[in-house]
């Protein structure tokens, strides 16, 4: 098995792509179209209509002797973290580029998690029969990777009539040497075809370099030389036992051990969309899992694998479970102390509206499940919620979502920039039974506030003994404390229950309500301070545009670090505030006369001012 992951910048021809891959492989009885709405990894309506992909699809086929689970992922960057979970549970991908535009901006933030998450990658230049392609390879070695190695040469690109030929093996060759020494000493002593082919297939399964592939979804050229690199040049899943190429961490027949990437809703119910690494999951099985909510247990009552059979699923298949009430970023059996997936957080977030508010926390809470990082929570006034977004697309479609599928009529607030609050020394509180007259709560609450290591999120501590309190009092102290950071938007803290107390009338709902006015006293004595997002971003324009993109990232806010000057190209990274990252890219290409490029990810929080 494989498992496939699509991706690309939006427009490249991605779900094309999909699309004819499932065609040719005799999976699908006609080729969809996006514009006609008509494809079949796009099955929202709102996907259609907008000819956008907005959630990760999954898709099977098979090819020579492989079966292959085929992720088609979102292109329009609101919808990265939807493509960061899919990527993370690939044993490879295909980078999908147009011919026409080539490298863009996203084709780049991509490469750059796909490198990090060492994900096998094909690059494939769609779109050769466009008017305008051309071979984009010189700026795929410049902007993407210098191990790009090119497969094969266009032939009356920009025509109808496009298609490609293989490049002959003495040129596959003089650029695998680089990275091979075997390959080095037959290029220059007695070139072994053989040779070269098989150092290809294991650097390229290793991610040691890109092959490069050319062709058009829409025509078919090139579509049967990229199913071949499928199979000859990615790593695949074994049988039960071992593993063809060892993608996996540990064998394929012990413990349950699998990931949640997604969360599908349809007429047959909730499913949870897995990843398995090991072991297997089948109907009427009992399975244990651990997540945000901390650890789980649950009856599997049905589990279809990826082209929709019923039945067990086996370790490196994919596997739509009903049953459990597993979220994403879950993990599938014991804690095996494997760390959670991590996802860029949103920069922006929206008030929204609605005249039924209790219909609106709903709605949004069920496609919060889908995409948890939007994060609902109260806002300010009576009846307002506010979610997390990416941009403005997200909340376009959200808006969209929020009608058609729940029938609520949401009034969204201009977009705002996320901000949090970090602790800026160290408070103490403690409150006794008897502090006051009358007794209000019947518990004694001592808590410690402290700052944390950045990115550490909130470490809640036990500074008492575990049996001084009842379970479900520590519990419910825990929870409160937990909901009062959250809801003020606290981060990277130590927090410590330092004193407990209790009495026969002392029930759960005391500790849950003095909890939060104890720690309000320990911050106040603390002191927080605000915090703004801020984006790691990276700039290549031409040499002579340097001092103007400069100039550009500095009125912007931006701290850039010392230009790197290679020929007549210049690399810039800078932090820059989130907030100002779309300014910088839409004055971009004015300062640099079309030819600079920007890709930007988050670095953190930074003190505001």
């Amino acid at each position: 098995m494989l498992n496939l992951g699509i991706v690309a910048h939006v427009d490249a021809g991605k779900t094309s792509l999909t699309e004819r891959l499932l065609f040719d492989a005799g999976a699908i009885a006609s080729l969809g179209s996006v514009d006609e709405g008509s494809t079949t990894t796009d099955g929202m309506d709102l996907e259609r209509r907008r000819g956008i992909t907005i959630r990760s699809a999954v898709a099977s086929f098979t090819t020579a002797d492989r079966q292959v689970h085929l992720i088609d992922t979102p292109g329009h960057t609101d919808f990265v973290a939807e493509v960061e979970r899919a990527l993370g549970v690939l044993d490879g991908a295909v980078l999908v580029l147009s011919a026409v535009e080539g490298v863009q901006a996203h084709t780049r933030a991509l490469m750059r998690v796909l490198r990090e998450l060492d994900v096998p990658t094909l690059l494939f230049v769609n779109k050769i029969d466009r008017r305008g392609a051309r071979d984009p390879v010189a700026d795929i070695r410049r902007l993407l990777t210098p191990a790009a190695i090119a497969l094969h040469r266009l032939v009356a690109a920009g025509t109808p009539r496009a298609g490609v030929e293989p490049v002959r093996p003495e040129e596959v060759a003089e650029a695998l040497a680089d990275h091979s020494d075997a390959v080095l000493r037959s290029y220059v002593e007695d070139l072994d075809p053989a040779l070269v082919r098989a150092e290809l297939g294991r650097l390229s399964r290793a991610g040691r370099v890109h092959p490069v592939l050319f062709g058009s979804a829409i025509t078919g050229a090139g579509i049967d030389a990229l199913r071949a690199a499928l199979v000859e040049l990615l790593p695949s899943v074994g049988p039960v036992g071992g593993s063809l190429d060892g993608p996996l961490d540990g064998p394929l027949d012990g413990p349950l051990d699998g990931t949640v990437f997604a969360v599908e809703r349809g007429g047959a119910g909730r499913r949870a969309v897995v990843r398995l690494r090991s072991g297997s999951v089948g109907p009427r099985d009992t399975i244990v899992y651990t997540g945000r909510g901390g650890a789980g247990s649950g009856r599997v009552t049905a589990v279809l694998d990826a082209a929709g059979r019923p039945g067990r699923v086996r370790a490196g298949g994919i596997a739509r479970i009903t049953g459990p009430g597993l979220r994403v970023g879950d993990r599938l059996g014991a804690d095996s102390g494997r760390a959670r997936p991590r996802f860029r957080p949103p920069g922006l977030e929206t008030a929204v509206t609605a005249a039924d508010p209790a219909r609106l926390f709903t709605a949004l809470s069920a496609l919060a499940d889908e995409d948890p990082l939007i994060a609902v929570r109260n806002g300010g006034r009576p009846g307002e919620l506010v979610v997390s977004l990416y941009g403005e697309v997200q909340r376009e479609v959200l808006a969209a979502r929020l009608a058609e599928e729940h029938g609520v009529l949401a009034v969204f607030s201009p977009a705002r920039v996320v901000t949090v609050r970090r602790v800026s020394g160290t408070g103490e509180s403690v409150q006794r039974i008897g502090d006051t007259d009358p007794v209000f709560h019947w518990a004694t609450v001592g808590l410690r506030v402290e700052p944390g290591p950045e990115d550490s999120g909130v470490d809640y501590r036990l500074g008492v003994e575990r049996g001084s309190l009842p379970l479900s009092f520590l519990a419910a102290i825990e929870e409160a404390v937990r909901a009062d950071l959250a809801a003020r938007r606290i981060v990277d803290c130590v927090l410590t229950l330092t004193h407990s107390g209790q009495n026969p009338l002392s029930v759960p709902a005391d500790y849950r309500g003095l909890a939060p006015l104890v720690l309000d006293r320990a911050l106040r004595q603390a002191g927080t301070v605000v915090c703004l997002p801020w984006d790691r971003v990276d700039l290549d324009v031409p040499e002579d545009a340097l001092s103007a993109a400069l100039d550009l990232l500095v009125r912007a806010g931006g701290l850039p670090d010392p230009p790197v000057v290679r020929g007549d190209a210049a690399e810039v990274r800078a932090l820059l505030p989130t907030e100002r990252v779309r300014e910088v890219e839409r004055a971009l290409p004015g300062r640099t006369g079309g030819l600079g490029v920007l890709t930007s990810r988050f670095s953190g929080f930074r003190p505001s001012g």
